[in-house]
């Protein structure tokens, strides 16, 4: 049986709720799940538990949820390390999202020890894994959070970043913890005490660990990391560095296919679109390119993976045929999510540090809701960029680009004189090869749009096609109405 380490302080913090969720997934092995055991003991033991106290309750996840504990089983730390111990492994499935709704449905509930929210009394999780969920988080997590659960997302060597800021409660810095190798989760748990208990604690991990980082070790709360210098980028191990590529990036083009846009019009987008393929490195090792159209429904033109040059691309563009009919924007997000940026379709792994970029191009006011849709593409690594015509509604442009909104969104209401993407790239990413990529594609970018805007091939004189004494005869006004 494990103990917990005689020297753990106690939390001089009010009393709290807190459930630890517990991968116990087949990835796990033997040694490593006994090493989970100490750091949730280790914890245990720096609070001050009891019914008027701090509560603990313990759930394990695999395929499954399994409750071990609830908040209202135990109330003292003997009990709760027994119950500990004789844990045995799911060793299934790794269900993360299941895991959160129960959390959130049952371990939180008064019925199952939970205090009453009007109490105020801090509902705190404490999520340990090793992998990349099989199910959805974000939704349930977000669902969590704003129950009233505090989430903290600790990984341990594989898990995967992006699920784990998904979970967590903000300020993510605050949240979420990677930490390099189970051996180095016993250091990492007096850090997590501190920081669970409130105390500030400058201890440098990477002077107490062999951290093997090929460049420079920077010590986080709780945990440390690899950098590499300028230029350069981690490899998979996260501790060599290697060059970065030439701004290479995963591309997909969402342009709007709908009545209102016009053919003489959707032809200009469609040059639109060649010229961007023209100052990109389009390679199956470089830069992708993929197209979707919509108008009532979603079209794939081409995936990622299906053209390897830019002039079988650019070919293809011109080949595209006007859909005309509504305006669906929100199920082509759907589709650019679900399908577009898919590794079926030629998407490359999120672990290979090549950003996503999804450009969605539109003239008119979506007919269904675009929120959920433009919200799980952002979640999901998608930098998404907005690029609006005519009565295109700035709020939902403003929906759709990525933060700072002002430096992802291009929107004019008369087409004279479109704004363009503006800045160099503060979007938060996580590889500095990231970083150059999209500083080359919104450079890129905003080069076409103001050169296009200059020559007033787009959208000044080209909406004069439509012919003398229609000047409000341009788009369709009004969510849920038909295109004119």
């Amino acid at each position: 049986a494990i103990s917990p380490q005689p020297h753990a302080l106690k939390c001089r913090t009010g009393p709290l709720d807190i459930v630890f969720v517990i991968d116990s997934s087949r990835s796990v092995r033997p040694f490593e799940f006994e090493t989970m055991r100490r750091f949730m003991m280790d914890i245990i033991g720096s609070l001050d538990v009891g019914p008027n106290a701090t509560r603990v309750g313990v759930i394990q996840y695999s395929s499954q949820v399994q409750n071990i504990f609830s908040l209202k089983t135990f109330f003292t730390r003997a009990d709760m390390e027994k119950a500990i111990n004789s844990i045995v492994p799911l060793a299934q499935g790794t269900m993360t999202g299941l895991a959160i709704q129960y959390v959130m449905n049952v371990a939180f509930t008064t019925q199952e020890g939970a205090r009453p929210l009007h109490k105020k009394i801090p509902r705190v999780a404490i999520i340990v894994t090793d992998g990349r969920p099989q199910d959805r988080v974000t939704e349930v997590a977000t669902q969590a959070r704003n129950a009233g659960i505090e989430i903290y997302a600790v990984g341990i060597q594989r898990a995967d970043m992006n699920s784990l800021r998904a979970m967590a409660s903000p300020p993510l810095e605050e949240h979420v913890f990677l930490v390099e190798s189970f051996e180095l989760i016993q250091q990492f748990g007096k850090q997590f005490q501190d920081k669970l208990c409130g105390v500030n604690t400058s201890t440098d991990l990477c002077n107490g660990v062999d951290h093997g980082c090929e460049f420079k070790c920077v010590s986080t709360e709780g945990s440390y990391r690899c950098v590499c210098p300028e230029g350069q980028q981690l490899q998979a191990d996260g501790k060599a560095c290697s060059k970065c590529g030439a701004g290479h990036v995963d591309l997909v083009m969402v342009i709007d296919g709908s009545k209102s846009v016009r053919p003489q019009n959707f032809e200009l987008v469609k040059q639109f679109v060649n010229r961007i393929v023209d100052l990109l490195e389009v390679s199956p090792h470089g830069t992708r390119v993929g197209l979707v159209q919509y108008s009532s429904r979603v079209r794939t033109e081409f995936p990622l993976n299906k053209y390897h040059s830019a002039d079988e691309i650019k070919k293809a563009v011109m080949e595209v045929e006007y859909m005309e009919k509504g305006t669906m924007t929100g199920l082509a997000l759907k589709h650019m999510v679900e399908h577009s940026f898919s590794e079926l379709e030629g998407a490359r792994p999120l672990s290979h540090n090549v950003p996503r970029i999804g450009l969605v191009f539109t003239d008119g006011r979506s007919q269904d809701d675009i929120s959920e849709w433009a919200r799980r593409a952002k979640e999901s690594g998608i930098v998404m960029f907005a690029v609006g015509v005519g009565k295109a509604v700035e709020e939902e442009l403003r929906a759709i680009a990525s933060e700072p909104v002002e430096q992802h969104f291009s929107y004019s209401a008369d087409f004279t004189t479109m704004t363009h993407l503006e800045g160099k790239g503060e979007t938060e990413i996580r590889s500095p090869c990231e970083c150059e990529a999209l500083v080359q594609f919104q450079t890129n970018t905003v080069a076409i749009l103001q050169s296009l805007t200059e020559k007033n091939i787009l959208w000044g004189d080209a909406w004069a096609c439509r012919g003398a004494g229609q000047p409000g005869d341009r788009l369709h006004t009004g969510k849920g109405g038909m295109d004119t």
